[in-house]
């Protein structure tokens, strides 16, 4: 791996910025810059500056502690917490969600997410698809997709970037894989884990220039030499790449010192500690995802906490639903606030639910017949409840939604149609954006 050292300054999980930009395996996929841009390339750029900010809840959120009260179920289902009014009439949500509350005209609740598979993977709210069965070289996740038909919006801007933190359940840090799309279609991970870095010694950003001349110079005679024009494309994409390592844009984007004060405090401070097999809380990335869109990131994933309750369900949520309930809700007004609703949509969602019977040690287990999601920006129709489930919130009875169906909505918010629109599988075989010819949600475009 190789860190370009910058200016020194520190994060704010305590991480020295000059670590951000660490260019290797881990962080790009395997790839050097100049090989991934010349990947791009190859498939074509282009397209709106429309995007994506994904949340993945690892573990498997509690659907009826937060978005789906059984207030009228027996005591071993109903619950510890109560309801509360939003400020769409007729919309109830927890107690512990009150900013949510507050912003719920902004938001689109699901109550019917149906399909999940009980399995502890992120996969299927990267990709909208299940894991068995896949193509060969695997199903690609949204970002790689959007980077692969899309490309880079700036050429010192990586199309896809991957908050997701380290976790002990390993799975659970997945920021999404580019499947039979290849490499050059991987997160870039500016908090990618390395087994060293390369580090050179006393180069910071002012005299990457020079070497940069250097590097030409100890080309040219090759250059002179060849005849295919080779030489004259490495150059254009090692440009691309000095240009992601020169250019402020990224560790601007990534420094939230820069933002106004007043901003980090309505999204707050996390716990950067992991717990468990969890990872840490980093409510900070919320903030860190609107400015790498705000940059021109074309997809940023990032994962919050652990919600694997299978005991103490309620004392866990007690503390992990008002910081999702801050952190998301100064997303979604941020994002308001910057007029960017209509281009960058927001889904919240993990793998599946949690039992509707609570069991003896005061938790709830895996249940993947239903599950809950929240979708806010991206010009959709908000302030509504899509789908309902029984009384015990054990099933969906009332529009039942597949994941890729949302799929197929954030394809939509992004111009693009999914039923039409093929991306080539490793045999040349195209293959169509979500399963089954399945649309839109209707009840938001």
């Amino acid at each position: 791996m190789l860190t370009i050292r910058g200016n020194k300054s520190t994060f704010c999980d305590g991480i020295s910025r000059r670590g951000f930009l660490k260019i290797g395996a881990l962080g790009l996929g395997g790839l050097t810059l100049p090989q991934l841009f010349e990947s791009e390339a190859k498939q074509g750029v282009g397209g709106s500056q429309k995007s994506v900010i994904m949340i993945f809840l690892p573990g498997g959120p509690s659907h009826q502690d937060m978005f789906d009260l059984k207030v009228d179920a027996p005591s071993e289902i109903r619950g510890e917490f109560n309801p509360i009014r939003t400020n769409v009439p007729g919309i109830q949500i927890c107690e512990h969600l009150p900013l949510l509350a507050s912003v719920a005209d902004k938001m689109v609740i699901i109550r019917s997410m149906v399909g999940a598979l009980d399995n502890h993977y992120a996969f299927q709210c990267l990709t909208g698809r299940h894991a068995r069965n896949q193509p060969q070289g695997g199903w690609p996740c949204l970002g790689s997709v959007l980077s692969k038909l899309q490309g880079a919006i700036q050429p010192s801007m990586p199309p896809f970037v991957g908050l997701s933190p380290k976790m002990g359940h390993v799975p659970w840090s997945d920021a999404g894989t580019p499947g039979f799309l290849g490499v050059g279609h991987a997160p870039f991970k500016p908090h990618g884990a390395g087994l060293g870095d390369m580090v050179l010694n006393d180069l910071t950003l002012d005299r990457l220039s020079d070497r940069k001349a250097l590097l030409t110079n100890f080309d040219r005679f090759r250059r002179n030499v060849d005849s295919s024009g080779m030489m004259d494309g490495l150059d254009a994409f090692n440009q691309q790449a000095f240009g992601v390592l020169t250019s402020s844009r990224l560790v601007e984007a990534l420094d939230i010192e820069r933002e106004d004060p007043r901003v980090r405090e309505r999204y707050g401070k996390g716990d950067p500690k992991n717990r468990d097999d969890g990872g840490p809380k980093l409510m900070e990335n919320f903030l860190v995802a609107r400015r790498l869109v705000e940059a021109g990131a074309r997809c940023v994933t990032l994962a919050f906490s652990r919600w694997d309750h299978h005991g103490d369900n309620f004392g866990a949520l007690r503390q992990d639903l008002p910081m999702l309930d801050q952190g998301l809700s100064a997303l979604i007004l941020d994002l308001h606030d910057r007029g960017l609703d209509k281009d960058v949509s927001v889904v919240v969602w993990g793998e599946f639910g949690r039992t509707p019977t609570i069991n003896k040690d005061g938790g709830r287990d895996h249940w993947p017949r239903v599950s809950c999601a929240v979708l806010a920006g991206g010009g959709m129709k908000t302030g509504q409840v899509i789908g309902s489930t029984d009384r015990l919130g054990g099933e969906a009875v009332e529009r039942p939604v597949q994941f890729g169906e949302v799929f197929a909505t954030l394809y939509h918010n992004l111009g693009i149609d999914a039923n039409k629109v093929t991306v080539e599988d490793l045999t040349g075989r195209p293959q169509y954006l979500v399963d089954d010819g399945l649309q839109p949600l209707r009840e938001v475009i």
